[in-house]
């Protein structure tokens, strides 16, 4: 089971959200926040699995909420809800420590495996989503260096970073590929090490910025 933290402003959308989850069996909202600072206390509190979390919110933003938790060392996988106009607050919640984005129009099939992903330790980027950062990128600079030509990824290694911006776990890209998941798992440490990122989310976006996704 994965416990889950709503954090939504609005009524409607919250009891919307909240009502939709009760068909994940796998999924139990436990908490509820209207504002940021209340989030912040309650993921605190409630040390959930998983966050859903929008990104404009009273009192603390989305980005300010993962600020004030990182500074508490209280971070948890987060999945953040967005609107077409956030395509740069995306950039800066990834920064911030968030491992998901999604539209607020998305479908429950998707929200429930954005969810299950973060909390497994991945990365969901929604594809209508990726497509806004990689415009935004053309005029962004971020925050890791580029790659030496001696580092660049092989064919594998690309198909597999693309598998990680579609959500895929660990397990699952082996799967996909045919292969042991030591053998995934051994792919995703030489993307992460070429690329200079710290964690898949990171390396999304890197591969977002050199265009191979």
């Amino acid at each position: 089971m994965i416990r889950l933290c709503l954090v939504e402003d609005q009524a409607l959308v919250r009891q919307g959200i909240r009502s939709l989850l009760r068909l994940v069996p796998e999924v139990e909202v436990v908490a509820e926040a209207v504002d940021g600072e209340e989030a912040v206390e309650m993921i605190c509190r409630e040390h959930p699995d998983a966050v859903l979390l929008d990104l404009r919110l009273p009192k603390l933003s989305g980005l300010e909420v993962l600020e004030e938790l990182s500074r508490r060392d209280a971070l948890v996988p987060t999945v953040a809800l967005t609107t077409f106009d956030d395509e740069a607050l995306m950039i800066e919640t990834v920064r911030a420590g968030a491992r998901g984005f999604l539209l607020k129009d998305v479908s429950l099939e998707e929200l429930s495996r954005a969810i299950r992903t973060v909390a497994a330790g991945g990365t969901y980027l929604q594809p209508a989503v990726t497509q806004g950062v990689q415009r935004r990128f053309a005029n962004l600079e971020v925050d890791v260096g580029g790659l030496d030509p001696a580092d660049a990824l092989t064919d594998r290694e690309v198909e597999v970073l693309r598998l990680i911006a579609g959500g895929l776990s660990n397990r699952e890209i082996a799967e996909s590929l045919a292969v042991a998941e030591g053998t995934a798992k051994n792919h995703i440490s030489s993307i992460l090490s070429k690329l200079g990122v710290r964690d898949r989310t990171r390396a999304v976006l890197k591969g977002l910025d050199m265009g191979l996704l």
